[in-house]
Order: structure tokens, then C-alpha cells, then sequence
């Protein structure tokens, strides 16, 4: 954080070709210049994920040479016909079909199925953590989720291996996101201890979500950075009210990113989330 004296890493984690929507980086980079967010790194290719792919895979066959991720043959629609079975366990963890199967029985899998890539959580461990936000928290992942996916069936990496890597590999040292991704911090603690790398400080905030309780997307009107520029709001005016609906500010009025660095404090962060029901910018 810039308030303390660290640098700020711009990082575009575009890992599912057919999810990219073609410009949409180059947006995102417009839309942060405008409201006058900037970084320290030079945006080069190796801060692209879709770039990284050879650095994952890599890492994804030597966490399956040292025991710590195996092939998994299941299917959606397998786990789901399992789970909605008698005694199944719909929406809870992987029960581990795949996890013990022999050598041999992979192979003869491997004919017609194209196999993910899970990494093995330990049964009995708990994973522990201190949230800058949401305080001290601990998850037994082998009864919440089970075994996780680090790579899809098409080859794809998978998201909690991928930042992982990028995060050891651009030595960050501090975590500042959404809320919705705080149930993925465990399965990534576990990685960064599978590769006996130092783990990060974390601050999960709470999203900015419309009247109806779900985050903020396009049903909700229009709420994009482009679109409010579009409309004639200043960057100023977008920053002043982001401070302000977040507790940063005491006042909805306009100001820069610069001017929230000097007394900027996690504490001062609400707890809950905003819910908009219009933006508050005239």
C-alpha cells in the first residue's frame, strides 16, 4: 500500500481464452489512467497470465511427481449425479473418486477422458489465517471443499494456482481484495505452503452490490467506469463517492486517489457491504 510505502502491481489475470473479450485489458488500463490510479510495474507481457502458461504447467507436473496433485477423471455431471444420489453430498466437498486410483486404471481413463489436475488436501488439517477485515479465520478444507482443481481438463490452469505463482514469482507481500474471494485464501495458503514460499498479509473488502443484494454487474444499469465517463462524471466526483461509500471519507464530496494516501487505514473500512440503490454522483 502507497500509504506505507509499497508499491502497487497491475496484474491482467486472463486465463480463460474463451472468456477474454478482445480490448477489454486495454479498457481496464483507460479506465484506471482516467481515474488517476497508477502502479510501479511496467505493464510487459509477463504480467499477463495468458503469457504464464508454460511457468504453470510446469509447476502442475512437478506437484504431481512429488505426490501433492494427481488426475481426476470426474465430470461435472458425475459429481453432480453422485452428490443428488441417496446420502450423497450436494454442495460439499470433492469425496475423492480419483484420489487413489491405480496407475493403471488412469491409464485406461486417460483413453476416453481428458483428466483435470486436483491437488491432495491433507484430511484432519486446518487452515489458519489472520484477515485484515474479517479478523481470524480458520477452514478444515478437506471437509469444506475437499481436493481442488489447478488445472481444468482442457489444460487450462486453474485460478487458485495460477495467482499463487504470479503473487511468489512478483513478490508481493500484501493482499487487498473483494470479499467474494475470501473462501479461496485457504486453498491458496495451502500452495504457497506446498512450495515453501512466505505467505501474504490479506484484506478481503466488502463489494459494492445493487438493491437486490447481488454484486454489482450490467442488470444493474449502467455502473461501468465508461459509462459514467460517457455520462460527464468527473474522476473526481467517482473517486469521492468510492471513498465515501466505503468509510474512506466522512463527506460524498470529489477528490483524487493521492489525496486518500496519508491517512488511509484499513480500520477505517466498513464491515458490510454498500448497497446502491442509485449512484450517489449528480
Amino acid at each position: 500500500m502507497r500509504s506505507v510505502g509499497g508499491e502497487i502491481i497491475l496484474r491482467i489475470e486472463d486465463l480463460d481464452p474463451l472468456r477474454a473479450v478482445e480490448g477489454a485489458a486495454a479498457g481496464i488500463i483507460r479506465d484506471l489512467h482516467w481515474l488517476g490510479l497508477d502502479w510501479d510495474n511496467p505493464m510487459s507481457p509477463g504480467y499477463f497470465q495468458s503469457n504464464r502458461f508454460a511457468l504453470y504447467h510446469d509447476v502442475i507436473a512437478d506437484l504431481r511427481n512429488r505426490g501433492l496433485a494427481y488426475e481426476c477423471f470426474c465430470s461435472r455431471k458425475n459429481l453432480h449425479d453422485i452428490a443428488s444420489a441417496p446420502h450423497g453430498e450436494a454442495g460439499q466437498h470433492y469425496p475423492g473418486y480419483c484420489r487413489d486410483m491405480s496407475e493403471a486404471e488412469r491409464g485406461e481413463r486417460r483413453q476416453t477422458k481428458e483428466p483435470a489436475i486436483r491437488f491432495r488436501v491433507a484430511a484432519g488439517e486446518a487452515t489458519s489465517f489472520h484477515d485484515r477485515v474479517h479478523g481470524d479465520r480458520r477452514e478444515h478444507l478437506h471437509e469444506t471443499t475437499g481436493d481442488f482443481i489447478i488445472a481444468r481438463a482442457d489444460n487450462i490452469p486453474g485460478y487458485q494456482l495460477a495467482v499463487v505463482l504470479d503473487d511468489i514469482a512478483m513478490g508481493i507481500t500484501h493482499v487487498l481484495r473483494g470479499d467474494d474471494l475470501l473462501s479461496s485464501t485457504p486453498r491458496q495458503l495451502l500452495l504457497f505452503d506446498a512450495f515453501g514460499a512466505p505467505r501474504p498479509a490479506y484484506a478481503h473488502v466488502p463489494l459494492i452490490l445493487g438493491p437486490d443484494n447481488v454484486r454489482l454487474a450490467k442488470r444493474h444499469g449502467s455502473v461501468s467506469i465508461a459509462e459514467l465517463r460517457g455520462a460527464g462524471h468527473s474522476p473526481d466526483e467517482v473517486i469521492g463517492w468510492l471513498a465515501w461509500s466505503c468509510g474512506l471519507r466522512g463527506l460524498n464530496e470529489p477528490c483524487r486517489p493521492i489525496d486518500l494516501i496519508a491517512d488511509f487505514s484499513l480500520d477505517a473500512i466498513h464491515r458490510e457491504p454498500t448497497r446502491l440503490q442509485r449512484l450517489g454522483i449528480d
